[in-house]
Formats: C-alpha cells, sequence, structure tokens
C-alpha cells in the first residue's frame, strides 16, 4: 500500500499540523517495527530550511551525544508541536498526558 510522505517541514507554525499527521500515518502504516531512532531520523530528514535548520541541528547534536532520548516517535513531535506549534499547547499537552498513560 501506498502512503503519503510528510510535506518539507520549515518551522512555519500554520505547517507544524499538516507535517505532524502526515508522520505519524507514514509511520504507523510503513515505519511500524523500525527502532525510534530511525523514525526520529526519517522525520529529521523532511525536517528542512527556515528556522527549523537550526533546531534539526541541536536536534542531531543532542541524539549523537545522547544528551537527549525520545521513548517514541511521538514523543518526539510533541516536542516538534511544542517548539514549532505556536498556540497549540492544548494538542502538546493531550500528547503529553497520552505519554503518562
Amino acid at each position: 500500500m501506498k502512503v503519503a510522505k510528510p510535506p518539507v517541514f520549515d518551522g512555519e507554525a500554520v505547517r507544524v499540523e499538516e507535517f505532524i499527521t502526515a508522520c505519524k500515518l507514514y509511520l504507523r502504516m510503513k515505519m511500524r517495527d523500525t527502532m525510534v531512532e530511525e523514525q526520529i531520523q526519517w522525520i529529521l530528514s523532511y525536517v528542512q530550511g527556515g528556522s527549523a535548520d537550526v533546531w534539526k541541528e541541536n536536534v542531531l547534536k543532542d541524539l549523537e551525544t545522547e544528551e537527549i532520548e525520545y521513548e517514541s516517535a511521538g514523543e518526539f513531535l510533541a516536542g516538534l508541536q511544542k517548539k514549532f506549534g505556536g498556540g497549540n499547547e492544548d494538542i502538546v499537552k493531550v500528547a503529553e498526558l497520552k505519554k503518562i498513560e
């Protein structure tokens, strides 16, 4: 089954929801058995340009030095939402609550 890949994300708050939804769908359908680190690297491959480039470089550095670790791609995407989502704090809070459950 073919699944659309996410659009390139450049850090614009108006595009973060579309990007996250597309990533989640693709991960669920095509990368379910892939390690979390590989899923995050795949997501980061679609983060390009604008304010997102500097953030991406910092995340990659932190991942390489093991200063940051994610339990799931969903946790990573919640962090991306928090960073670039603008006024969508409620969505981030829901993701964090789901993580606690």
